[in-house]
């Protein structure tokens, strides 16, 4: 491991999860490094647009570069290209967002996200990068990861969202369980007071997940005991068809 590259990668990780900015300070404690490091790793990364400092209040966030990066990931995202068309139905037939995640170390990141006819003026998530654990896409992928890499994962800390985040091993364990013998995921209220999500693994031909696609919004309106049966079938049927398309893709190489 290159310890320079490794200390940049904790500043720009740092940057990308935590508040719009952050102070010197801040980066120092949140990276374990010393101040002096800290300035020249942000000196050197503000040099190349990666991160940017404020002229007025001297604190730091992530520059125009990273966007460009982001950009060149998600054009080059099989999952993302073969989701697309999927992901349009499932908002229509649902009335709700929709998200394609795919699993990044211990994060989901939204790769494509498709707004809900209902609210055409809320802003686009693409991007996003959460814990897997407070999520019904993370929760939806690991329970179908192998058995060594689960645990792998469960062996790390993990924060509470909100009040109704799950982090305790076992509970964890429970609801994979339960995802794993469904197929779907359900979250109520875990990574966001308020809001809700029903979502399903994207498996490869060996089982294993590539992502997931599934529906966010409003809890009240995604949890109504009359709408998750029907909203849940859905997601899975969008969830086998973007998996079509996948080994499809695959198979005509």
């Amino acid at each position: 491991m290159i310890q320079s590259v490794d200390r940049a990668a904790r500043v720009l990780h740092l940057l990308a999860s935590g508040p719009a900015s952050l102070g010197l300070a801040d980066i120092a404690r949140g990276t374990g490094l010393a101040k002096a490091t800290a300035h020249g790793l942000l000196r050197t990364l503000e040099n190349t647009k990666l991160v940017r400092q404020d002229p007025v209040t001297g604190r730091y966030s992530l520059g125009v570069a990273v966007l460009e990066l982001s950009n060149a990931y998600l054009g080059g995202s099989p999952l993302r290209a073969r989701a697309v068309m999927a992901a349009s139905r499932l908002s229509v037939e649902t009335d709700e967002a929709v998200w394609v995640v795919e699993l990044v170390a211990e994060r989901i990141v939204v790769v494509h996200h498709h707004l809900s006819p209902n609210e055409m003026m809320a802003s686009l998530n693409v991007g996003a990068s959460i814990p897997w654990h407070a999520t019904a896409f993370g929760q939806a992928i690991v329970a179908h990861l192998p058995a060594d890499e689960l645990t792998a994962l469960l062996k790390r800390p993990r924060v509470a969202l909100t009040g109704r985040t799950l982090t305790r091993v076992r509970e964890l364990r429970n609801r994979l369980g339960e995802v794993a013998r469904q197929g779907l995921a359900v979250e109520n209220q875990e990574a966001s007071v308020g809001d809700a999500a029903v979502a399903a693994p994207v498996l490869d031909h060996n089982g294993a997940p590539i992502g997931a696609i599934g529906i966010v919004g409003p809890a009240e309106r995604i949890l109504g005991e009359d709408c998750l049966p029907r909203q849940g079938a859905a997601v899975q049927r969008a969830a086998n068809a973007v998996r079509k398309e996948l080994l499809g893709s695959v198979a005509a190489r």
